[in-house]
């Protein structure tokens, strides 16, 4: 009897699994003016899964969202969101990407999404946020601090 119901038990645990590894949405608004000060993204930081799906509004007008080059997991390609459109990132690799609305960029309008682990780029990452405009280096220097 054990054995019949051996290929059941299996298949429902798998099933299970796989409901649990489900793809996830995160919303970010772009502000004007929100936690952190001017110019934010809302989140700033974003704890997200292989596979998410993250999803910029444009809460208020004039801004856009786009990854940084110097700020991808290896194999990742930048995209770019239209101004004042919505932009959806599907994350795909592990590691952290760095985000930036390209107008207020030296405002300090960044942003880091942690797919995973952060083990894959994040001393790349550290780099590259030395090589940023002032605000947008002590905003990043703080998301680094609340990685996981």
């Amino acid at each position: 009897m054990f054995l019949k119901l051996l290929p059941i038990a299996c298949a429902g645990a798998a099933l299970l699994a796989a409901g649990q590894v489900a793809a996830g949405e995160h919303t970010v608004q772009m502000l004007n003016s929100g936690p952190g000060g001017a110019m934010v993204f809302s989140p700033a930081v974003v704890q997200a899964r292989p596979g998410d799906t993250i999803r910029f509004v444009p809460t208020n007008p004039g801004h856009n969202a786009e990854t940084i080059a110097s700020m991808l997991p290896a194999g990742v390609s930048v995209q770019r969101g239209a101004m004042g459109r919505e932009f959806v990132l599907r994350v795909t690799q592990p590691g952290v990407y760095g985000v930036k609305c390209a107008p207020h960029y030296s405002m300090g309008m960044v942003g880091l999404i942690q797919v995973g682990s952060a083990d894959s780029n994040v001393e790349a990452v550290r780099t590259a946020v030395s090589r940023t405009p002032p605000l947008a280096r002590r905003r990043f220097t703080e998301m680094l601090g609340r990685l996981r």
